[in-house]
């Protein structure tokens, strides 16, 4: 590669770093979670190598970044804030705060944010509003629906497998979600999660 070739990947490399401190979005770089619109399901990759897959339920009112839009954004972005540690498994939260309510799994009548919060932030020009539109990757009450494209924006989990990620996955983890099918292999589904070999 030619001096010049060299100095432009430095220059982009930096570019990026740059782009991610100023985002917020510095720090794990060991994990990286993938969201397949089409398969309802999100993957942990682990320095690169596929762990697990969870049953997940993305917006219902499509794609985009709009402020209003209750859309799903696309694209590439990071986890800037953790909300939530040790609070309990269907912990109700309003604002981002606990409100010490509890709720169960499929609680009737019942949509609030529950269990643990990942605040996402926008890395690309179409989805930087994700973090002031408060797009989270968060617990849910509606187990039952996971799998189906039911949510406002956010990216719902079951509260067992929200706190799994919470605790495996650091601020700065690298967020994708797409429009394509996962193209890691995946094994048949025995639950809401299910671990690669």
């Amino acid at each position: 590669m030619s001096t010049r070739g060299r100095v432009a990947i430095r220059f982009l490399l930096l570019g990026t770093c740059t782009l991610l401190i100023f985002s917020g979005c510095a720090g794990d770089t060991h994990h990286r979670l993938v969201v397949s619109l089409p398969d309802q399901q999100m993957l942990l990759l682990t320095d690169g190598k596929p762990v697990a897959t969870y049953r997940v339920s993305t917006s219902k009112f499509g794609t985009g970044d709009r402020e209003g839009s209750y859309a799903t954004p696309l694209g590439h972005l990071c986890v800037r804030e953790k909300i939530g540690n040790g609070a309990p498994l269907g912990e109700v939260f309003k604002s981002r705060k606990p409100t010490g309510e509890v709720l169960p799994p499929n609680a009737q009548c019942r949509d609030p944010i529950v269990t643990r919060i990942l605040w996402l932030d926008g890395l690309e020009p179409h989805n930087r509003n994700a973090f002031q539109r408060c797009i989270y990757i968060h617990g849910t009450p509606q187990e039952s629906l996971l799998g189906k494209p039911v949510s406002y924006g956010c990216i719902r989990m079951s509260s067992s497998d929200v706190v799994k990620i919470y605790g495996i996955v650091g601020n700065g983890t690298q967020v994708e979600i797409s429009n394509e099918h996962l193209k890691s292999p995946v094994p048949k589904e025995t639950g809401s999660t299910r671990s690669l070999p």
